[in-house]
């Protein structure tokens, strides 16, 4: 039997049993080879280490039931990791960010076992989206707030209502009429989840002028100062927008971040910008700014 297929089998051999307690010394005698020998081959075939590839995928299935309302101990403890703090750790230096981030973005889809011929292109080929980063100071927002949950994937459907109520209901026409906006770029912005409640606030609004009075219905939040991985969703046609950001935001936190050498900046927050170039009816585009710093 060819190697590439032995290499296959173990792969799939390991998703099928990926809640259970997985050795090299196991691996290897399935695979039928010496662990020496198994490892070279295994590092050839994917251009993993055996055990490295063995935790990324429990981290990959784990991260796959984040929307599914069960507690991340539960979810850690399923997939070998003993405490909440070991699987955040873990999970944040392969992600790049905590799992409450995670799941606030991220689709979380039961992974696919991985084809060996398109792993070696991945590996050859590299990233194929590049971000540019900028360093921004704080920035004030003015707008309307939506509390929402990932639990259960209820922010998918939450925050597109709470888009199409915002367009259709005349508050985006009314809040773009207001003097003391500085410019009519929106800003849809996910703040940090609360640890006890798992809720976030997402928010939609603008930039306002300096040392304006702002009119108490709207809410105001600040974005802290951060430096900034931006990413620019490919041009897409209205329809076609909203999944357009969502696959952009799958490939940051599935394919860049575990490759990048960054990770999630600690205490900021993260934003998608929409400026005129969300305009063009037949591509669409917006950008997607997410706060980095170099991991150690």
């Amino acid at each position: 039997m060819e190697t590439i297929v032995i290499l296959q089998n173990v792969l799939e051999y390991i998703d099928h049993h990926i809640t259970e307690k997985l050795t090299l010394e196991g691996l290897a005698q399935y695979a039928g080879f010496s662990m020496w020998h198994f490892s070279r081959v295994f590092q050839w075939g994917t251009g993993c280490s055996v055990m490295g590839y063995v935790r990324s995928r429990k981290l990959a299935f784990a991260a796959s039931e984040l929307h599914s309302g069960e507690k991340i101990l539960d979810i850690a403890v399923k997939y070998g990791f003993e405490t909440h703090s070991g699987f955040s750790k873990a999970f944040r230096r392969y992600y790049g960010c905590t799992p409450e981030t995670y799941r606030c973005h991220a689709c979380c889809t039961k992974p696919l076992t991985p084809s060996l011929p398109k792993m070696k292109i991945y590996f050859n080929g590299g990233i194929i989206m590049e971000p540019k980063f900028v360093t921004l100071p704080e920035i004030n927002i003015v707008g309307f707030v939506c509390r929402t949950t990932s639990a259960n994937d209820t922010n998918t459907h939450a925050i597109p209502e709470f888009w199409n109520d915002y367009m259709s209901s005349g508050k985006s026409e009314k809040l773009h009429k207001e003097a003391f906006l500085k410019k009519h770029w929106e800003y849809g912005i996910c703040f940090p989840e609360d640890p006890e409640t798992g809720e976030f606030e997402y928010v939609i609004g603008v930039e306002p002028k300096p040392d304006v009075e702002i009119p108490p219905e709207y809410a105001h939040r600040t974005i802290p100062a951060a430096e900034y991985a931006v990413f620019s969703t490919p041009p897409a046609k209205a329809a076609d927008f909203t999944k357009a950001i969502q696959g952009t935001w799958n490939y940051i936190y599935n394919e860049w971040f575990p490759k990048s050498g960054y990770e999630y900046a600690p205490v900021c927050t993260d934003f998608e910008l929409y400026d005129e170039r969300c305009m063009n009816q037949n591509a669409q585009i917006c950008d997607i700014y997410i706060p980095v710093v170099k991991r150690n």
